[in-house]
């Protein structure tokens, strides 16, 4: 697959990254390597992750336990305190082997460790691959709510390597999946249509899918890099998607949703609030929903749940205000950013979803 210049750094793919990330690390002369991965990358990644390495500087492992729960300040203190006493120093480089999370909360470790050392993604998870290793976004949650404290700071490469993929089971796939189907509605309808019956998709070509999707989130980042206009568009589907991952995460009685599990519900109830704000025809509409509802499993949120996760939708980071702020769909394959709408509309989409 053809490298995708970024801003500021390029992204590789398959085994010819590997040559690429190998010329890096000795064109650069780094004083020590550091290779972050959680409980399930350390069983499954790393392997095959050092097998490709070619270098003879020191390699240390420092390896968190898996999942959202462990994005947070404390986790960061304790790797910046583990790079310390391992002697990390300003040449040093963090490489961030993992989903989201890891891709999240290393490059913000990296960003801020000693004002800033190098750190590259090797993303091995279809969300991470499509969305969190690209664009230069690393944070952490606060408590529950999602990505409230972070920087935009790009790594120095990022490598996606598909085979990775074979190590995630099918949940942690169609998490993925919803990035990708967000990239198709808000900028390409014919993207989008390769995805409308997945039982006819070539995954044979599924490399080309993700490629493409990168592809997609990177023109748009290119135009706004620190989320001042366009950007926003990513953003479709995360108002409402992110409130409702934060608050099933934090109610006990409530399943925990993966991140794309929240987007999915999100992305249903946006285009609901873009038909019934007149930007997306009705026709449109149902055919966002029968797609998404086909991949993706139904969670019922009762009238109780409402309230609470529309008062969540204030921390959103697009807000300005305070005024809640929505990227709308304006038709399948084309946005608009800085949309209003009100609680009772929000509301709707709710009961709209539930039906």
């Amino acid at each position: 697959m053809q490298t995708i210049q970024a801003n500021g750094y390029e992204i590789y793919f398959n085994e010819n990254g590997y040559e690429i990330l190998n010329k890096h690390l000795n064109e650069y002369n780094y004083s020590s390597i550091f290779i972050l991965v959680d409980s399930n990358t350390n069983e499954k990644c790393l392997l095959r992750f050092l097998s490709f390495l070619a270098t003879e500087k020191n390699i240390e492992i420092i390896e968190i336990e898996a999942g959202e729960s462990e994005k947070n300040i404390t986790t960061c203190v304790e790797i910046w305190s583990i790079l310390t006493d391992l002697g990390a120093d300003r040449k040093s480089v963090l490489i961030n082997l993992g989903g989201g999370v890891i891709t999240d909360i290393g490059g913000f470790v990296a960003s801020t460790f000693k004002r800033g050392v190098d750190f590259i993604n090797i993303p091995t998870s279809l969300l991470a691959m499509v969305d969190a290793s690209i664009g230069g976004k690393n944070g952490v949650d606060l408590g529950n709510l999602k990505n409230q404290i972070g920087v935009i700071s790009v790594p120095k490469l990022v490598l996606v390597d598909t085979d990775y993929l074979n190590t995630l089971p099918q949940n942690e796939m169609r998490s993925g999946l919803a990035e990708m189907l967000k990239h198709g509605l808000i900028a390409d309808a014919a993207y989008w249509s390769a995805f409308k019956d997945l039982s006819k998709t070539d995954f044979a070509d599924f490399d080309g899918l993700v490629h493409r999707s990168i592809e997609i989130k990177n023109n748009i980042v290119l135009q706004d890099p620190t989320e001042n206009g366009i950007r926003k568009a990513l953003n479709f589907g995360h108002t409402l998607g992110h409130a409702i991952e934060s608050y099933c995460l934090e109610n006990e009685d409530k399943k925990t949703l993966l991140h794309g599990e929240a987007i999915a519900i999100g992305m249903i109830m946006e285009s609901f609030i873009s038909w019934q704000t007149n930007l997306l025809s009705e026709t449109d509409y149902n055919e966002i929903k029968e797609v998404i509802t086909s991949i993706f499993d139904r969670v019922f949120f009762d009238e109780n749940d409402l309230q609470p996760i529309i008062d969540l939708l204030i921390h959103d980071k697009k807000n300005e205000y305070g005024k809640i702020q929505f990227a709308l769909l304006d038709g399948i394959g084309a946005i608009k950013i800085n949309q209003k709408a009100d609680n009772d509309l929000i509301t709707k989409s709710f009961l709209d979803y539930n039906s």
